[in-house]
């Protein structure tokens, strides 16, 4: 199934959350917390301004990319969860 999300947000699939510290301390599931990075998957149009032109995305399918704790809203595709959120949503690009 291909989703392609509407204006400006974008559809993210957060990465997996780290299980064990560096000291090797594993992380119980009740205490771990939910990732806030991701990789971007599909990306809207772009924003519409006042005077209607469209202002392009910022990020792009593929980027690694960092947002808040609860931004966007989780959805399940084809049994897999994912998240959709607006591009403001979006704190930073990490880049390599």
């Amino acid at each position: 199934m291909k989703i392609r999300p509407l204006h400006d947000r974008v559809l993210v699939k957060r990465l997996d959350e780290v299980t064990k510290t560096s000291g090797g301390i594993i992380i119980p599931d009740t205490a771990k917390e939910k990732p806030s990075e991701g990789i971007v998957e599909a990306v809207g149009d772009g924003f519409r301004a006042e005077d209607g032109k469209i202002l392009p995305m910022s990020v792009k399918v593929g980027d690694k990319i960092l947002f808040a704790k609860w931004s966007g809203t989780e959805v399940k595709i084809e049994g897999e969860e994912r998240l959709i959120m607006k591009e403001s949503d979006i704190l930073g690009v990490i880049e390599k």
